[in-house]
């Protein structure tokens, strides 16, 4: 080849270069004008590579070739001689140079860019597919690329960030949040087994808004947030652990008793518990508060009205306490209110003409109804906290019982019983009958926050109805709800509020507790409990309460309407309170004044049968204390099987058999 020849070749070769860059400054890349470039340099460039060195860099063997092609023999030769083909334009090599290696190669991941090593592992599965025979499968077949989607390497790391943005449902990809949507409708036995299914679906069922909804919804935490637990599913089981341990502690009498004690030689007169708090007032006029989860309250000793003048202590006779205010009324018809965190000073003092017949708190606001005689007085604190008289009611006869209806903190609504009529009372409007039959006197009242039950009694000789009866009316419609019990005797304590939804447990003269299920008006169960009568009785799900006039305190398990333990005091059961992990019983003597009980004997452990008792079991976890152990005596041996109190022999023979007799 002479000079001439060699210098026409690179001119042409300068004038194909400064076309290519004409058509990547434009976009335009054909596929025919990219073949018609490439026809005429290929052979030309196979030629001087063999025999010249050229004298500059040819685009070829930098493996550009976007500009050049040929027939199927050319390409073959060229790739034969060692230089790739690499089709991705120029754009992307000169872009390359200007970004990091990393960057670079993270792009040319996502481009579908694979290393050989990916295309020998195709060949060898090529090869041992065509060993089983297949057939069908053509060795030519070229490994294959993923498409490029246009995503940037910033936008696949923000994808890569998020843990789980699609949640697989059998055949379609959810929506993280539609898919938490979905699995707020399971309890947590069918979130342990949709953990079981993949690891997708394992982080779904373990998200911590799902198990603090479960928490809520089972009681715990009421007013918790999501953030304040780091794991609410531990926290659910740890409270569940909790409450089983508790209700055997229930069931086996395992626990702490403690006697609440206040003022030796004064004698109980009444006790009121809501919430932890219990309030206690005596004979000398001196009221008590103790809170049962605080020890360390200094506002316990309240001072009353008359002990900052000349009048001498007047027995108390009733007090009331909800988690805002305490309330007591004396013997000459004075009431005085205490708020339980400002201090020991009265807030509200009243002064009725005679003697305070009933006393009652509302549960969730601090307002207070009397009943002196028969008249109704409900006096309210309004938002700064002046006191005044939202409603004065006077009723034909005088009132039996009253009570306020819980969860009515705007508009206050009260239940009082006369005789044999039944009132609701309302401020600013006219008294309503909600029960009235003439010649059947109500013994005994409770309210509920939609419902009203009372104990009706029959008269006569001629008991047609069947005997005495527990009418239950809707406090929204006024009109009779349900009609339950069939007894002889009068019904002496109904526990509607406390009870679990549609039940009602009752005490009876003829010495029997019973549980009605408000729904078909049948007896759940009815127990034999004290031979002087029911005073007190309370139930939850799954057991019962009770205390008798003598003195006796049975604790039942509903489901099996057995007993599983009892407890004993000198005078009557006037007070039952509980919650998961304690209860309240106060024995209140009927005597106030009894005979050798004179409060100004310097003897005071003389009488001390007479004050009455407080007494206080805690069946939690934490309850230690070694020197309120109850009364039982624990043995190290295996006991028997059956019936039991956990009774054994305060010094057991097997642990004397370990001792030497000499």
């Amino acid at each position: 080849m002479d000079d001439d020849e060699l210098l026409n070749f690179q001119e042409r070769w300068k004038k194909e270069l400064e076309k290519k860059t004409q058509v990547q400054n434009t976009g335009s890349h054909s596929a025919g004008v990219l073949g018609a470039q490439c026809n005429v340099t290929l052979s030309k460039t196979t030629y001087f590579k063999d025999n010249y060195k050229s004298p500059f860099p040819l685009e070829d063997e930098t493996g550009n070739c976007s500009n050049l092609s040929g027939n199927d023999s050319a390409i073959s030769s060229y790739q034969a001689r060692g230089v790739k083909d690499t089709s991705p334009c120029r754009s992307l090599e000169e872009r390359a140079e200007h970004q990091p290696q990393y960057v670079s190669i993270a792009e040319g991941l996502l481009d579908g860019r694979s290393s050989p090593l990916r295309d020998r592992i195709q060949e060898e599965r090529t090869r041992r597919k065509r060993q089983h025979g297949h057939a069908n499968f053509h060795s030519n077949q070229q490994p294959q690329k993923k498409v490029n989607t246009g995503k940037k390497i910033v936008d696949q790391f923000i994808q890569d960030l998020n843990d789980i943005n699609d949640i697989p449902f059998f055949d379609v990809e959810l929506p993280y949040e539609l898919a938490l949507k979905i699995f707020q409708f399971l309890d947590r036995c069918e979130l342990g087994r949709c953990a079981q299914v993949s690891k997708a679906w394992k982080v779904l069922a373990e998200d911590e808004v799902l198990w603090y909804n479960l928490c809520q919804e089972e009681g715990y935490h009421i007013e918790a947030n999501v953030s304040d637990s780091p794991c609410w599913k531990s926290s659910l089981r740890d409270c569940r652990s909790t409450e089983k341990l508790v209700c055997s502690n229930w069931k086996n009498r395992v626990g702490s008793i403690s006697h609440l004690q206040f003022e030796l030689g004064k004698i109980l007169c009444d006790v009121s518990c809501c919430s932890g708090y219990v309030f206690a007032g005596y004979t000398s006029g001196d009221v008590r508060l103790w809170d049962t989860q605080h020890w360390d309250l200094g506002t316990s000793y309240f001072r009353p009205t008359h002990a900052n003048t000349d009048v001498p202590n007047r027995h108390i006779s009733h007090v009331q306490v909800n988690k805002m205010v305490a309330a007591a009324a004396f013997e000459d018809g004075s009431v005085d209110v205490w708020s339980i965190e400002t201090g020991s000073e009265p807030i509200h003092h009243l002064q009725h003409l005679q003697r305070v017949n009933n006393l009652v708190l509302s549960p969730d606001h601090p307002s207070v109804a009397t009943a002196c005689g028969a008249d109704i007085r409900v006096d309210s604190p309004d938002d700064k906290g002046y006191w005044k008289t939202l409603c004065m009611t006077h009723l034909p006869k005088p009132v039996d019982h009253l009570s306020l209806v819980p969860g009515r903190q705007e508009s206050l609504m009260a239940v009082a019983s006369a005789s044999e009529s039944v009132y609701l009372l309302e401020p600013g409007q006219d008294q309503k009958v909600l029960h009235s039959v003439y010649g059947h006197p109500v013994t005994c009242l409770d309210v509920s926050d939609t419902q009203a039950a009372m104990g009706v009694k029959s008269c006569g000789w001629a008991m047609n109805d069947g005997g005495n009866k527990i009418q239950v009316y809707s406090l929204e419609t006024g009109k009779l709800a349900a009609t339950v019990g069939n007894s002889a005797g009068d019904f002496t304590c109904i526990n509607l509020r406390d009870g679990p939804p549609n039940l009602l447990v009752c005490g009876n003269k003829d010495r029997r507790v019973r549980v009605f299920d408000l729904r078909s008006g049948l007896s759940v169960a009815s127990l034999y409990a004290h031979h002087l009568g029911v005073t007190a009785v309370q139930g939850d799900e799954w057991k019962l309460v009770s205390g008798g006039g003598e003195g006796l305190v049975c604790v039942w398990e509903m489901r099996m309407a057995a007993k599983l333990w009892e407890m004993h005091n000198r005078h009557p059961v006037r007070h039952i309170w509980f919650d998961a992990s304690t209860l309240v019983t106060a024995n209140i003597p009927d005597e106030k004044s009894p005979r050798g009980a004179c409060i100004t004997d310097d003897d005071l452990t003389a009488h001390r049968r007479h004050r009455g008792v407080i007494s206080l079991y805690d069946f939690s976890v934490d309850a230690t204390v070694q020197d309120n152990v109850l009364p039982i005596c624990r043995s190290n041996y295996v006991e028997s099987s059956g019936y039991n109190y956990n009774i054994g022999l305060s010094m057991p023979y097997d642990a004397l058999s370990h001792r030497s007799t000499s």
